[in-house]
């Protein structure tokens, strides 16, 4: 008996560690986006796939493993199936799956309108179902004249020709219980995320009557109003009015019409809410949240992930289309490319292709190499911000940093001829130097408008050459002296002139310049247009004088 005990113990003991180191490997999931809730389940999309965890956390389960994204998908109001926007077959349409999984049933068929960029969000997107289960809600561009903005169309669940709502557009949407009211917004901008926005696009929360065709907006808030949740007398939307800043919860009283805050999140949005029977789910920071209706307090949830996650599986990959910058060496027979996040260096013929940094998990770009063929100049986010740095062309050598100040982006870098300086800018607005061995930034001048991505050298190294755009909108070259720390002005700011370099001997200037009006009056709308507007120039630094070299930027 006590050696069955001790065979028992053992088991357990073995089990014990097995499901501990179970639970060490399993990582807490993140980057969980487009959830709903309904009771105790919480679907999300996570890597493009749809998953289900109960609504109190724990290991979720796969329920979509297609290639393409599945994405924005909602429960039915009984919870027996769930709708969501799938791209099977190259294009996005409505589908609906049953709540535990299964094979997914097309609704819509409709081929995507327009080709649009990600932060116009897909075409079909899933919103809501409607009220009584038997058909689904959804934003399309099928038939609008301007693909800024989208449509509402009601699809049937067991099949059939989708119908538009009776309102001119509409993006995000809740409807009262009994299906005769919707609360939605007009716009739908929910994938740009501008802070602080209060311009002709800030989303404003409407309430539309299908029976007496009325239209009422709620508030008169400035800024951004979203994501309507309509249950009984309130309904709960996402509002950036509060002292943080942020995207939070808010309630708004439909008998009293007044407006609460109800989370206060100061470092991320409240992203993507959606609303259950009795609770409100919502993603925060990459993480999972539900907030109880009743008692008016989240909660995050803790989700494990157990998928294979392949794209983070050390593996050998072509970086050939994914180069970022590049730059030839002075002799021409050789080039350094920026590409995934790492520096190489490869040749015009043969010879090895170098890996100059080999940094997993740090971002360097902007490769740049030295006149004299000895550096190879580079941005990278090693310390949690961008900084120059310093490696030997040919790999030896430990790697040198040049700048210890970034706190944002920074630009492309410019070696001098004397392969001593370095010129980059940021999205500060600023221009600087270096002198690599002072590794001591100089600021050359504080833009207003637009970044600085167009500067240069003269061959003597001792001048800067640079455009910069002025508050009417347009571009004026300006010249920098290292010596007397001093700018001056080439051009005006009557036109726009850019591209400024110097000539090999250093006595002229030669950029381009916005100062040909040879107008041409249109065929049909009788309006003038300059389309041959830009000029080559060049400048005397002795005489200060400009000449017109062509009539046309190709020359001709």
């Amino acid at each position: 008996m006590n050696y069955v005990r001790r065979g028992l113990f053992v088991i357990l003991c073995i089990l014990a560690v097995a499901a501990s180191s179970q639970t060490q490997t399993t990582p807490e999931g993140r980057l969980m986006r487009f959830p709903d809730i309904y009771k105790d389940r919480i679907v999300f999309s996570y890597g493009g796939d749809l998953w289900l965890v109960g609504a109190g956390g724990g290991v979720a389960r796969r329920v979509t493993t297609h290639p393409g994204l599945e994405i924005f998908p909602k429960f039915s109001p009984d919870g027996t199936k769930i709708a969501f926007t799938g791209q099977y077959d190259g294009n996005f349409n409505v589908y609906t799956i049953p709540s535990e999984g299964g094979e997914p049933k097309q609704l819509t068929f409709a081929p995507d309108p327009f080709h649009e960029p990600e932060r116009m969000g897909p075409n079909n997107e899933v919103l809501n179902w409607m009220p009584d289960g038997k058909s689904i809600l959804f934003l399309s561009r099928r038939d609008t004249f301007n693909s800024w903005f989208g449509r509402q169309f009601t699809v049937p669940v067991d099949g059939g020709l989708a119908v538009r709502l009776p309102v001119d557009k509409g993006g995000l949407a809740s409807f009262s219980a009994d299906g005769n009211e919707m609360a939605y917004n007009r716009i739908f901008r929910n994938f740009r995320t501008w802070k602080r926005y209060t311009g002709g696009m800030a989303q404003k929360i409407s309430i539309y009557d299908f029976k007496t065709n009325h239209y009422e907006q709620i508030g008169d808030y400035q800024g951004t109003d979203s994501f309507p949740m309509w249950h009984g007398d309130t309904i709960y939307f996402n509002s950036d009015r509060g002292t943080e800043h942020r995207m939070n919860l808010c309630a708004y009283d439909i008998k009293t019409k007044a407006v609460r805050q109800l989370t206060h999140f100061t470092d991320f949005d409240v992203n993507w809410p959606s609303l259950g029977p009795d609770s409100i789910v919502f993603e925060n920071g990459g993480y999972l949240y539900v907030f109880d209706l009743a008692s008016e307090q989240a909660h995050q949830v803790s989700v494990d992930l157990p998928g294979d996650r392949d794209q983070a599986r050390p593996h050998w990959g072509s970086t050939a289309s994914l180069v970022t910058a590049l730059d030839i060496s002075p002799e021409g027979k050789r080039a350094v490319l920026s590409a995934r996040g790492d520096i190489y260096t490869v040749p015009a013929k043969e010879g090895s292709i170098r890996n100059l940094t080999h940094t997993p998990g740090i971002r360097e770009n902007s490769g740049t190499w030295s006149p004299d063929g000895k550096w190879i100049a580079y941005v990278s986010d090693r310390t949690g911000e961008d900084e120059i740095y310093l490696k030997a062309q040919d790999g030896t050598g430990p790697e040198v940093r040049i700048t210890s100040d970034g706190s944002m982006f920074r630009f492309t870098p410019m070696w001098s001829p004397d392969s001593k300086k370095l010129i980059f800018a940021d999205k500060a607005v600023r221009l600087y130097y270096v002198d690599v061995n002072e590794k001591k930034p100089v600021l050359i001048d504080q833009g207003k408008v637009f970044d600085f991505t167009d500067y240069s050298w003269s061959p003597d190294s001792l001048w800067i050459a640079y455009a910069k755009a002025v508050e009417n909108g347009n571009v004026v070259v300006n010249l920098y002296s290292l010596a007397d720390k001093k700018i001056t002005a080439v051009t005006t700011d009557f036109t726009t002139s850019f591209s400024p370099v110097f000539d090999p001997g250093g006595e002229y200037l030669e950029f381009l310049s916005n100062r040909d009006y040879n107008e041409v009056l249109g065929v049909y709308d009788l309006e003038f247009a300059n389309p041959k507007a830009t000029v080559g120039a060049f400048e005397s630094r002795s005489t200060r004088t400009w000449t017109a070299w062509s009539s046309s930027p190709s020359g001709k």
